[in-house]
């Protein structure tokens, strides 16, 4: 079974910056699609952003996009998802998870990625607090 395990949250000031860390147990991130999502207190679950890692093809929610970065470290199985210029609206638990994707599943994952219900495996999350 696959394993997540998120890392790099924390308490930060407005306008600071932080790189999360989610560690993927076994060598999956060539057949596999991930995605991070964040849930506020009251809130539903928001996808932020994911990857096909066969296509090297990422995608942003709107709310973040331009703040947001995705990007990996093969070597360590860990995916990174880099926030710049935190607001306290930022502020929640921030989720990784995996779904398998073969090539038509990675063709279709642009239709898809936002669905948290797709997804098999997630971490247990990271909180990100954001003080003004």
């Amino acid at each position: 079974q696959v394993q997540l395990a998120e890392s790099g949250g924390g308490s930060v000031q407005a306008g600071g910056s932080l790189r999360l860390s989610c560690k993927v147990s076994g060598n999956i991130l060539t057949r596999h699609c991930m995605g991070w999502f964040r849930q506020a207190p009251g809130k539903e679950r928001e996808a932020v952003a994911a990857i096909y890692f066969g296509l090297r093809a990422t995608y942003y929610g709107a709310a973040v996009k331009d703040r947001f970065t995705l990007s990996q470290d093969d070597s360590e199985n860990t995916l990174y998802l880099d926030i710049k210029n935190l607001n306290p609206e930022d502020s929640a638990m921030f989720y990784c998870a995996a779904k398998v994707c073969y090539y038509q599943e990675g063709i279709q994952f642009g239709d898809n990625w936002m669905d948290s219900k797709s997804y098999r495996y997630w971490g247990q999350g990271t909180q990100v607090t954001v003080f003004s």
